[in-house]
């Protein structure tokens, strides 16, 4: 095996963390900011690119690198190593509430396709890339853009869904069509399309967007319940706004409703 075997215990039900167990001289790598705790006697190293061994070496690194400033990520990740005899461990916590979805990559014939900021840690070894949208249509209009990341390599990996997760296996023709923000990743065989809703009145009042995400079997699918950009969008329209009225929880009684619910700000 190229990757590094690494085991693994997810904790937590809405606010997951995943704790990995490493055997001496193991490692694994994961993104800026994911890091929740240790045990005594792991080394943490920064690295300039995807981590995989393939890209030893400068230009390997900078091609690495180069592919993470493509899908929004760090110049640089980070590896945790267990340079110690005895195994210890390392876990990663999930930026907001949702599930951790672990990714056997032999069992997706050594590449799984993911969302741009679903990736969370990997056994070293596994590649993190990107994948080009070749249709100009999911590019314009698939709610990703061109480029989505790509894992690949023989070891585990580990991405976030928000909110709830739902798995599909979709057979060979069967078509699942979703919003194109609650794409978690797929199958590598997964054909991925996007699709225009249809009819005026779903255009103009229908709320959804003018596009679904059009997902074609065969192969696995994980989809998401609640989006970051969705959570996110309805934070920032609830938030006070400086000079002007907030959306309280009052209602139509506005202040005074504030008043009576304990939302007492002076």
């Amino acid at each position: 095996m190229l990757a590094h075997e690494i085991d693994y215990n997810i904790h937590g039900e809405e606010m997951q963390y995943v704790e990995i167990e490493l055997d001496p001289q193991e490692a694994v790598i994961a993104e800026a900011g994911s890091f929740m705790m240790m045990d005594n006697g792991v080394q943490m190293e920064t690295i300039f690119g995807d981590g995989s061994t393939k890209n030893d070496g400068f230009l390997g690194k900078i091609l690495g690198a180069g592919k993470r400033i493509l899908t929004g990520e760090s110049l640089f990740m980070t590896a945790f190593y267990n340079a110690q005899m005895g195994k210890k461990k390392v876990s990663f916590a999930s930026p907001y509430p949702g599930k951790i979805i672990p990714i056997d990559l032999t069992r997706f014939g050594g590449k799984f396709i993911c969302q741009k900021d679903a990736f969370l840690c990997a056994a070293k070894g596994v590649s993190i890339g990107i994948e080009f949208s070749k249709r100009l249509g999911r590019g314009l209009f698939g709610g990703e853009g061109f480029i989505m990341q790509k894992l690949e390599g023989d070891g585990m990996a580990f991405v976030h869904a928000g909110g709830t997760m739902a798995k599909k296996e979709l057979k060979p023709g069967e078509i699942l069509k979703v919003d194109t923000g609650c794409i978690v990743g797929f199958d590598h065989t997964v054909d991925y399309d996007i699709e225009f809703v249809g009819g005026i009145k779903n255009t103009i009042f229908g709320g959804e967007g003018l596009f679904f995400a059009k997902l074609q079997g065969p192969g696995t699918v994980y989809i998401q319940s609640l989006p970051f950009s969705r959570l996110a969008d309805r934070i920032i329209a609830s938030a006070p706004r400086t000079g002007g009225k907030d959306r309280g929880e009052g209602s139509i009684l506005g202040g005074l409703g504030d008043l009576i619910d304990g939302d007492n700000r002076f």
